[in-house]
């Protein structure tokens, strides 16, 4: 292991570094930077290069929106990265992971994302950087809508090209995501030109964040004013990206006072998400599988119990949620008519911040996660569905079972950052059991199709429960499921 270890791509060679045992490549580029002439465009083939790529370091990120935005120095954003065990013939699964970030933020190179346990199990782990925030979803004239998801496209595209070369088979490719990630892989299923670039999925806490045409445009039109220009991509490609980022990241808190036009979007703290544009997307994945126009597939699919409480945390509202505001978020997000009511009925103890926590938690994770499974089994795939509720230790346990309290876990970063904020600097025994279940899930499931627990079925509705005791339990949230049962998730639109 003395030389360092190289593989022969499709446009060039590239030289990575040793990780251990493994094989390390990061900052290889998918298609070119799109800036310039390119931007707000479909990426664009990357160009070939004679002689040895270095692939050593993290490419830079797109400009991002947001409270958690990341920021580097470059514009080559349309990266990715490979870890393997084994280069050359070894044709071992591969697992593609798309991160979340609310479609506004977020990057493959987050330690939380660390492929070293995934890598060690087996397998050959892709990430990618993809266009998010203003470059990658904001609806303009000019330029393709939902450019991430194209980016994203063009990610896999290369998996097939190239991940022979790093010891990946080609025809074992599982898409993996959580939250936007997820969402993301969602959108890929209704797509014809994402048929065949993977084989299985893996998605925890599908948002249901979809809107309208006619919503973004009055949402880009109100961003391109805040910079003085016109929603188009011609004159928004005069503007900075990142100050373009910037003002994205101040729409988002002045959502509140959009409420009586712009509906529920106004209430989520994020003012861009992926559109229904009639060419790109042009329906709800829901729609697509249920109604046969798109096959299904073998999908893991989970969620959280408290998936808001990381938000109301974070906001530093927890605690603070008055009845007001339960009954805005019954109004708005509950589904009509008669949720509300329907909600007060089933959780008669519930106080008004129990009631805001929950309608959130479903309308947008649980049952759009819900729907996906079902929806995929009714469109002929397998679905397997678990819910976690093992609570994040640390600071006292406030954050309960929580957005995105799963990554860590499956990932095996326990050790990391957010890991040791979540889970203290020494996780207990019952976590760590919690995460090697739910990581041996996921090499099963890319491996073989089968994380370990049966299928979920309408007639048993069978979920895997991760806790300190997991158990395989009729799915847990059944009052809520009720309540939503034969409703369509609808995408965000003008009130």
């Amino acid at each position: 292991m003395s030389e360092q270890p190289r593989a022969r791509t499709a446009e060039g060679l590239v030289e990575g570094c040793w990780r251990g045992e493994h094989a390390v490549f990061r900052g290889i580029p998918y298609a070119q930077p799109p800036i310039g002439p390119l931007r707000f465009q479909a990426p664009v083939p990357v160009k070939g290069w004679d002689g040895t790529r270095q692939a050593t370091e993290f490419g830079p990120v797109a400009p991002q929106a947001g409270p958690t935005a990341e920021s580097s120095v470059g514009n080559d954003w349309l990266t990715l990265n490979v870890s393997t065990p084994a280069l050359g013939m070894a044709r071992l699964p591969v697992l593609v992971w798309i991160h979340g970030g609310a479609y506004i933020a977020g990057t493959a190179s987050d330690p939380m994302y660390d492929p070293a346990a995934l890598t060690s199990a087996g397998l050959v782990v892709v990430s990618i950087n993809y266009r998010v925030a203003a470059e990658g979803f904001v609806l303009l004239e000019g330029a393709p809508a939902n450019r991430g998801f194209l980016d994203q496209l063009a990610a896999l595209e290369w998996v097939q090209r190239n991940i022979a070369a790093f010891g990946g088979d080609p025809h074992q490719v599982t898409a993996a995501g959580q939250s936007a990630g997820a969402g993301s892989i969602a959108a890929l299923l209704t797509m014809k030109r994402a048929q065949g670039l993977f084989r299985r999925a893996i998605v925890h806490s599908v948002p249901g964040t979809l809107c309208t045409r006619a919503l973004a445009e009055e949402v880009a039109a109100e961003l391109a004013g805040r910079v003085g220009a016109t929603p188009d991509a011609e004159a928004l490609s005069g503007i900075d990206p990142l100050r373009l980022a910037d003002e994205l990241t101040a729409l988002g808190a002045d959502l509140p006072g959009h409420r009586e036009r712009w509906g529920r979007l106004s209430q989520i703290g994020v003012a861009v998400c992926p559109v229904l544009d009639g060419v790109v997307l042009t329906e709800t994945p829901w729609k697509a599988l249920a109604g046969g126009r798109t096959g299904g597939i073998e999908l893991l699919v989970g969620h959280t119990r408290d998936e808001f409480r990381l938000f109301s945390v974070m906001m530093g509202r927890l605690g603070t949620f008055t009845e007001d505001e339960a009954c805005t978020a019954l109004d708005l997000f509950a589904p009509a008519p008669g949720g509300a009511d329907a909600y007060r009925a089933a959780y008669p103890q519930a106080t008004p911040e129990e009631l805001l926590e929950l309608v959130y938690s479903d309308a947008l994770f649980r049952m759009p996660s819900l729907w996906l499974a079902q929806a995929n089994q009714a469109a002929g795939g397998t679905s397997y569905l678990f819910e976690l509720q093992l609570a994040a230790s640390a600071s006292g346990g406030v954050l309960g079972a929580c957005h995105s309290l799963d990554v860590p876990l499956a990932f095996g970063t326990l050790d990391g950052p957010v890991g040791r904020h979540l889970f203290g600097d020494q996780p207990t025994p019952e976590v760590s059991a919690v995460s090697w279940e739910l990581q041996q899930g996921w090499v099963r499931f890319a491996t073989a199709g089968d994380p370990g627990w049966p299928a979920h079925r309408p007639e048993r509705q069978l979920t895997r429960v991760l806790d300190i005791e997991s158990k395989t339990l009729p799915y847990p949230e059944e009052a809520s499921r009720q309540i939503w049962e034969g409703c369509d998730p609808a995408p965000f639109d003008l009130t």
